[in-house]
């Protein structure tokens, strides 16, 4: 077992480079198993969630090559990835690799729609909400799946061997449906049509990638997707989107310090709901060369009020570290959870560490304290983890963050890359 130690007080300056998109690297991978050729990801993050659906993709018959960096490319630059499902050996995704991370359970879509057949253990993940999976069978079912549901696994058959493309109308934006039915209808007979389909930046990463394995798919980007099916796609190179949420982390961690960072790579279309909030908090975002320039624009930051949405609203994956940042700006800011049930695991955290925070329901208010007090905390989800981090790097003396397993399913190098520009943080045994 392993801690964080974070001494506070350092304001952060310099440059930070942002790695690929998780939330991306996941369904990229998964899309691997549409076809028999080799799909080759740069700039893929090294994370506890992509070395574990690399075990997941291997006991589907996948072979995986890591090829390292390309020439030229920095020390947080990720590593390029070789996939080929060249013949799927066991359309079965068992529960001892499905439960460890919730994503996995998309392989459903590429299993059924290559195979004809897929037995996928119901998921696991954070502990943030239910999140049914509903949605997913429904649109499957739409496409002429037969789907049970059997001690804890989804059995899933396409009764002539390949699905039909349909008419899929979603009554609330799920990521996670859209990247299994988008995956789904590209080897499906016909035309599929997702109407209120997700938006997000990783969603269109990984259409564009289905393109470039021979998929047609039309509206990319918006909330109703055409997608032609083919007998088959082929193998593809791609680069994986940058981090939207990273990107955000450390800007209000920077922020949170009154410092002034580069985000290199990051990008202002992926992230303008963020952005607008962050204005009204006083905070300046900028798009230059390279990236995105963050800084404090008057000093001292204001309260908010933000509710979170699909995107191209503000990000629930960035609520819990805006609820940090939100703990030293001046006024009680009002922050509403609207995707998650459960997402404010974060706030019990937050108070040891000297935080003003009343629930009322969905909704949390913070009221700005003059100083946060370094104390022993515990993270509870990915996102909740980095929230600590945040609040950590502006308290007085030191704070322990335990549970580091949750850090590092989403947050490639973060305590390098902190520390690299003026954090003092470090990671020791428990």
């Amino acid at each position: 077992m392993e801690k964080l130690l974070v001494r506070g007080g350092n304001r952060l300056e310099g440059e930070i480079p942002i790695s690929g998109a998780k939330n991306a690297a996941l369904p990229l991978m998964i899309a691997a198993l549409l076809t028999d050729e080799t799909l080759t990801l740069h700039n893929t993050p090294r994370l506890a969630d992509v070395m574990q659906l690399q075990k997941i993709l291997g006991n589907h018959g996948a072979d995986i090559m890591i090829a390292g960096k390309r020439a030229g490319q920095g020390r947080f630059t990720g590593e390029t990835l070789r996939i080929s499902a060249r013949e799927i050996i066991d359309t079965t995704a068992p529960y001892e690799l499905v439960s460890k991370m919730r994503a996995s359970f998309w392989v459903l879509g590429p299993l059924l729609a290559r195979c004809g057949e897929a037995k996928v253990s119901l998921p696991g993940g954070c502990a943030i909400g239910t999140r049914p999976v509903d949605l997913y069978l429904q649109a499957l079912q739409r496409m002429g799946a037969e789907i049970e549901v059997e001690g804890g696994y989804v059995v899933a058959r396409a009764p002539k061997g390949r699905l039909n493309g349909a008419h899929v109308m979603f009554p609330k934006v799920s990521v996670g449906a859209t990247h299994v039915v988008m995956m789904a209808a590209t080897l499906a007979e016909g035309e599929t049509v997702i109407e209120n389909a997700a938006r997000e930046p990783e969603v269109a990463d990984l259409a564009e990638c289905l393109v470039k394995m021979g998929a047609q798919i039309e509206g990319i980007g918006r909330s109703t997707l055409r997608i032609q099916g083919r007998e088959r796609l082929h193998g593809a190179e791609h680069s994986i989107v940058a981090d939207r949420i990273e990107a955000g982390t450390y800007a209000m961690a920077a922020a949170m310090t009154d410092g002034e960072v580069l985000l290199r790579g990051a990008r202002a279309e992926h992230l303008s709901a963020f952005i607008d909030v962050m204005a009204q908090a006083g905070i300046e975002v900028r798009e230059v060369d390279g990236g995105l320039a963050v800084r404090r624009a008057n000093g001292e930051m204001r309260a908010v009020t933000v509710e979170t949405q699909p995107h191209p609203g503000f990000p629930t994956d960035l609520q819990a570290q805006l609820m940090a940042l939100m703990t030293r700006a001046q006024g009680v800011s009002s922050i509403r959870e609207t995707i998650f049930e459960n997402r404010f695991m974060h706030v019990q955290e937050l108070v040891r560490l000297g935080a003003d925070i009343t629930l009322m329901g969905d909704t949390a208010l913070v009221k700005g304290v003059a100083s946060l007090k370094g104390a022993p905390v515990m993270a509870t989800d990915l996102r909740a983890s980095v929230s600590l981090v945040i609040a950590a790097l502006a308290a007085q003396g030191e704070t322990e963050i335990h549970r580091l397993y949750h850090l590092d399913r989403g947050f490639e190098a973060l305590e390098e890359k902190l520390s690299a520009v003026g954090a003092d943080i470090e990671r020791v045994a428990a």
